[in-house]
């Protein structure tokens, strides 16, 4: 008789929504990956960049939407990936509902922290790409790196903390992270 084999079981949104309050996870192929209580540092990043980036939108009368994490996105429109990017920008409005974003963000930005390294360069670089993402950014504080990653041109680029880094999605908006790490000291 041949040895029976082990299924890995698969889960679902409806799991990561029965978490216990407070749990933070992410669902990406039927896998749960729990996360961790960002830095102060993680936060402070974050806090500037969706400021930048909302000020550019509003004050440009732009139609995209920026959302800071804690906020669902739905990536393949399946009960299989949910995930909460650090940073979510949404052009298309049909895509949002109160639940969050089902689909694609037009442009998502992850803060690496020591606990997310190897799910942010590796297994959410290629999730947002086959989800359909068209700007993926990795900020990286403790490499003072800022990875770009324009799909839809397949470019990529690497930046430090003392560059300004122009957001693919836009035509004449730039982050100056040399301003940003002074601000924060890092």
């Amino acid at each position: 008789m041949a040895p029976a084999s082990v299924q890995k079981s698969l889960y679902t949104i409806d799991d990561i929504y029965a978490l216990p309050d407070g749990s933070r996870a992410e669902l990406i192929d039927g896998q749960i990956y729990y996360m961790a209580p960002p830095s102060r540092t993680h936060q402070d990043i974050v806090g500037e960049l969706f400021g930048t980036i909302r000020e550019y939108i509003n004050s440009n009368n732009g139609l995209c939407r920026p959302y800071i994490a804690p906020f669902a996105v739905f990536l393949n429109e399946d009960d299989k990936n949910y995930v909460e990017p650090d940073i979510s920008v949404i052009c298309k409005p049909d895509k949002l509902t109160d639940k969050g974003c089902f689909g694609a963000p037009d442009w998502i930005i992850e803060i690496v922290s020591a606990g997310s390294r190897r799910m942010d360069y590796f297994t959410k670089l290629f999730k947002y790409r086959t989800a359909g993402v068209r700007e993926y950014w990795i900020v990286d504080p403790e490499k003072n790196r800022v990875l770009v990653y324009d799909f839809e041109s397949e470019n990529t680029g690497d930046y430090t903390f003392s560059d300004s880094v122009k957001a693919g999605i836009y035509e004449d908006f730039s982050i100056d992270f040399a301003a940003i790490s002074s601000l924060l000291n890092i």
